[in-house]
Parts: C-alpha cells; structure tokens; sequence
C-alpha cells in the first residue's frame, strides 16, 4: 500500500513518503519553537518590561514591545538552531525557513519599531529579512523557486504550484499597495486644487478610486497570464449575482456617484431624512454619514436619499430662519416689549444683519399676547435649539429690567345659579 501511494506521488510530482515524514517532524519541531518562544516572551519578557518601565530610564524606547522582542527572538534563535543542524529535505527545509524567516521578520518589526522607526521602514527591512532567510534555507533564490515550482497539483490543463499561489500573492499585494498609494496621493493633489469646490474634489476622488481599481484588476489579469476566455463561462452566473445579491450595493454605489454629480447634497449640508436631522459630514460609496447634535452619526443608504423626501436647509442657501416664540401678558407695554425682544435677538452672536431680525405679532392667545421673533443664522449645523436658548436667556433678563411680564395660563370659572361649575 506504501509503495503504491509513492508512486502515485511520484507520479505526480509530490514530495515522497520519507520526505512529508520529515516535513512532519520539521513542522513540530517548529511548533515547539514557536510554543517556547511565546512561553519566553510571557514569562521572562514581562519581567523585563517591569524592570525596563519602572527602574531603567529609556523613555518611550520599547514601550510594551519587551514581550514581543523576546518573543519572537527566542523563537528565531531556537528555529535557526533547528534549520541548521540537520540537512533537511528540500520541503521540510521550505518550512523551517519560511517559518524562522517569518519569526525573524517580526522579530525586526518589534525591535524597529521600538526605536520608533517609520512603520513602512521596519516592514520592508523585515520583508528582505523574510527572503534572505528563505532563500538560505533551500540553496539560494534559484534552489527557492525550483522548491516552490516543485510542489503542486495539476488542475485540468493547469499546474497550480506554489510558486504560481506566492506570485498571485505578492502580485495582489503590490496591485493593492500601487492603488492605495495612488490613491493617497491624487486624493492629496486633488485636494489641494483650487479650481474644484468640495464636491467636486470628492467626485474626482471617488471615480478615480473606482478607475484605478478597473485598471489594477486588469494589469494584474495580465501579469499572472489568466487567459480571459475562462470567464465567459462564469459571465452568466456573475450577471446574475450582481442583478440580486449586488443589487442594493451596486445602486447605492451609482446613487452616491449620481449625488455628487448633481450636487443636490454636499458635504456641510445641514439635512433632514425622516427622523434623522444633522449636517452631511461624508458621502461614501455605500451611505451617507450624517451627524446629528447629540453627536451620533446616521449612516443612511445613498438610494435613500435619492428615492425618498429628503430636507436640505442649505441647498441653494446657507442661511436658515429660526422662529422663537414668546407670549407676554395683555396689560404690559407692547411697544417696549417688542423692542426688547427685537434687541434680544440682534445681540445674540450668531444672529445675522442680513436678513434683518423681526418680531411680528403672531395672535391674541387666551393667556396674552402671542409674538414671533424672526431670526436668521448661517451655521445651522451648530444647531438652531442654543440660538433659541440665548435668545431667551437674554429676553428673560430684559423682561426684568423693564418690569414685562410674561403670560401665564388663565382659566375662567363661573358659578351658575343651580350650584353647579362649568369650565
């Protein structure tokens, strides 16, 4: 049964039986490694980082990093120790490598970074590590891709091998890190025209971040050699998982882009959708974040706002008018308490010139004298509820001064002659 097995591995082109035996071995043997080195690193590593905070004076130097240095130190001494005493089989070298190149990686992250070296400094330091290491345990970098090419399977007219996963891997990779810093940096030149208004700016920012993900798929079909014909089996299917299981998120998409376009709500707007009132503070690809007072932020979807009613206080306009109502008693000096309340409302801070403040009788209530106080502000993302409150604080003190009393709730009663009382 033994024998058969090897040559269907043999057959195949996969590592023999003694050579996964003593991958197995290799691999446990890095498990204990691993095991001792997190052991170290919770025992002796929290000593030390109790001595080296509280008795050495090293300012923030390997602030809470102690325990991961000697953590992942320990456990590249002890997997360095093991990859080099015995001459290992071409796959188990491959894991002892790949395993102590990954610990001594982090091991050069945890030390870089607790001198405080830039995070990308201590990444790419450890990535050349991680190859240098690796590329020694199997023989050099041609002995490494001959290994990673050598182990795999053949899928239809395909040899998957691990070579072909690690180039998928690092090609997606810098795809990924291509587009993040293109992003970075036409977000940046973006926001720094002066020609664009903020929405303009995020327009621009959104579809190139859309396009540079277009383009970056594309190159990366191209560089791993997928032969684009493969997918015009899977077209129909993909179709119809983007017209159901997509179909919120691709017309959310779409409606956030349409928003910007026709700049019927920008970042800064101060809206009301339903019950949710606030200021627009990000128009992302899925939702709206908006900010109410109480500092709680609504995420609502953009085909919401494209389908359902939606309040804009600043759409053409920034200046909104807030009405403050006052009632004062019928006997008081109406003419003097206008003026008061006019007064009020022009010394609050927020309260603009143009459009001027108003006071306009409003009703004779059945308590007193119903007025209306017409006031104007620009920021109504500040809120409208502190610029009444002023406003009244003020009308309240001026009331006293001048002797104006409020109104207060009258209900007559009246007695009729069988002894019974009527409201």
């Amino acid at each position: 049964m033994m024998q058969r097995f090897g040559d269907w591995l043999a057959g195949h082109d996969l590592p023999s039986p003694p050579e996964l035996s003593e991958a197995g071995i290799a691999a446990a043997l890095a498990i204990v490694a691993l095991a001792l080195g997190w052991f170290a690193g919770r025992r002796i590593g929290g000593r030390i980082a109790e001595y080296w905070s509280r008795d050495a004076d090293h300012g923030p130097l390997f602030s809470g990093r102690i325990c991961d240095v000697i953590r992942h130190g320990v456990a590249t001494l002890l997997l360095g120790v093991i990859l080099s005493a015995w001459p290992w089989h071409p796959l188990a070298a491959l894991g002892l490598g790949f395993a102590t190149g990954a610990a001594a990686a982090m091991f050069t992250v945890a030390v870089l970074r607790g001198l405080n070296l830039p995070r990308w400094i201590a990444w790419s330091v450890a990535a050349i590590a991680f190859a240098t290491i690796l590329s020694h345990a199997i023989g050099g970098f041609a002995a490494t891709q001959d290994t990673l090419d050598r182990v795999g399977v053949q899928i239809g007219q395909r040899r998957l091998t691990l070579l072909s996963l690690l180039s998928i891997a690092v090609t997606v990779l810098l795809l990924f890190a291509g587009v993040r810093l293109f992003n970075r940096m036409l977000t940046r030149w973006i926001g720094g025209a002066r020609g664009f208004d903020p929405t303009q700016k995020l327009l621009f920012q959104k579809l190139a971040a859309i396009a540079a993900v277009i383009v970056a798929f594309f190159v990366g079909i191209d560089l791993l050699e997928i032969d684009l014909t493969a997918f015009t089996v899977f077209s129909g299917a993909f179709g119809l998982a983007i017209g159901f299981g997509l179909q919120k998120t691709i017309g959310n998409l779409i409606a956030g882009i349409i928003l910007l376009m026709d700049r019927s709500i920008k970042p800064g707007d101060v809206i009301v959708v339903g019950d949710s009132f606030g200021w627009v503070n990000k128009i992302g690809v899925r939702a709206v974040s908006v900010v109410t007072r109480d500092g709680k932020e609504h995420l609502i979807p953009n085909e919401i706002l494209m389908t359902q009613e939606v309040e804009n206080w600043s759409y053409t306009d920034r200046n909104v008018r807030v009405r403050i109502p006052v009632t004062v008693a019928y006997d008081c000096d109406l003419k003097l308490a206008q003026a008061l309340m006019l007064r009020a409302a022009k010394e609050s801070p927020r309260a603009l010139d143009d459009p001027p403040t108003n006071v306009r009788l409003a009703a004779f209530g059945e308590s007193g004298v119903e007025h209306e106080i017409l006031t104007w502000i620009s920021d109504p993302e500040s809120g409208v509820g502190n610029v009444k409150s002023d406003v009244l604080n003020r009308l309240w003190v001026m009331f006293k001064e001048h002797g104006i009393a409020l109104a207060l709730p009258q209900r007559e009663v009246r007695l009729l002659g069988d002894g019974t009382k009527r409201d």
